[in-house]
């Protein structure tokens, strides 16, 4: 999700995002990149053990989901009692309820989509969030995310949704047939690819607007094979992820950062759920590169002061400061796509 596209915003995005890629020697059309030896070595074993090491991660899921040790409690990460059909499905989510015997609270799925907020269910109070969070809960915007916003992303050199998709893929390359997270999933356009691709022995689509995730299923209940796969849609803050601690094998967070109210909280959490081995993929716009001349800078940062641009650098001083390691990065223009994995 990004900032929107009108006839007057897009002249200045145009201005400040400038078309002419920059080839860092980390840009999608630079030579790819080596990973660490500890990620080679990971990716190797994974290659000689594929088929033993999918099945344990499917067996791993499978009893997660029967146990109800996968989600938690947002408010005090305590394992939620689960009564309804096992199973991490749409149809089954939506048959079960949750609760929290600590917190005597209860969650259940209302839309198609299982509301795991600390403001489920209240009914005298509405929190409203900053305005780059508050802007994709509208329905309008959740209608136009795949029907002309998101595309106009390749101004500032995004590739593009297929394209992403595969950059994605080989940085998850070492936690094929794990549970993967699809964090700020918007209206579900990389959440129905991962699903679809048969990469993964289940997928979780979350986001905080409500709309979007309607929207998402919508999308996904045009394609048989989407719906009846093993995909669930959760409401959730990404700084409050209501999962289990060391329980999620990926997270995939796509143009999502720079909407996120504190990106150091949001990828700590990320980090927590995170397995060891586990890896984390995200793409965003970045504020400025090394190509950005010093007067386009200042006006890029007063202009888009509501949203958290980051640097290069800033991203990946984060990631580390929240214990994830193997930071790698691939720019063009304004987009990046960077990996960190959990020690």
């Amino acid at each position: 999700m990004a900032m929107a596209a009108s006839s007057s915003s897009c002249f200045l995005h145009h201005l400040l995002f400038p078309l002419q890629p920059h080839l860092s020697r980390n840009s999608i059309f630079a030579p790819p990149l080596r990973f660490s030896s500890a990620v080679r070595a990971t990716a190797t074993a994974t290659a000689t053990v594929t088929s033993t090491s999918s099945l344990t991660l499917q067996e791993d899921v499978t009893k997660t989901l029967e146990a109800a040790d996968l989600f938690c409690c947002p408010i005090c990460y305590q394992p939620l009692i689960r009564k309804g059909p096992p199973g991490l499905n749409l149809r089954a989510i939506y048959r079960s309820g949750f609760k929290c015997d600590k917190c005597d609270r209860s969650y259940s799925s209302k839309d198609n989509f299982l509301d795991l907020t600390l403001i489920s269910g209240l009914k005298d109070y509405v929190e409203v969030k900053p305005a780059s969070t508050e802007l994709f809960r509208s329905p309008f915007v959740s209608f136009l995310y795949e029907r002309g916003w998101r595309q106009n992303f390749n101004r500032s050199g995004f590739p593009g949704a297929d394209e992403e998709f595969k950059m994605a893929q080989e940085y998850f390359k070492p936690v094929e047939g794990g549970l993967l997270l699809d964090v700020s999933c918007g209206s579900g356009l990389f959440t129905r690819k991962f699903a679809k691709s048969g990469t993964y022995s289940a997928v979780i689509a979350l986001d905080f607007s409500e709309n979007m995730l309607r929207q998402s299923y919508d999308f996904i209940k045009l394609d048989d094979a989407i719906l009846t796969s093993n995909l669930a849609l959760v409401r959730a803050d990404v700084s409050r992820l209501p999962f289990s601690s060391g329980s999620v094998d990926a997270v995939h967070a796509g143009a999502a950062l720079h909407c996120w109210p504190s990106p150091s909280n949001a990828i700590a959490e990320i980090s927590r759920v995170l397995r060891s081995g586990g890896v984390f993929v995200g793409t965003t716009f970045l504020r400025y590169t090394s190509s950005t001349p010093w007067v386009a800078r200042a006006l890029r940062q007063r202009i888009l002061q509501n949203y958290n641009y980051l640097t290069d650098e800033e991203i990946e001083d984060v990631c580390t400061s929240c214990g994830l390691t193997n930071y790698s990065r691939k720019v063009q223009q304004s987009f990046i796509m960077f990996s960190a994995q959990k020690p």
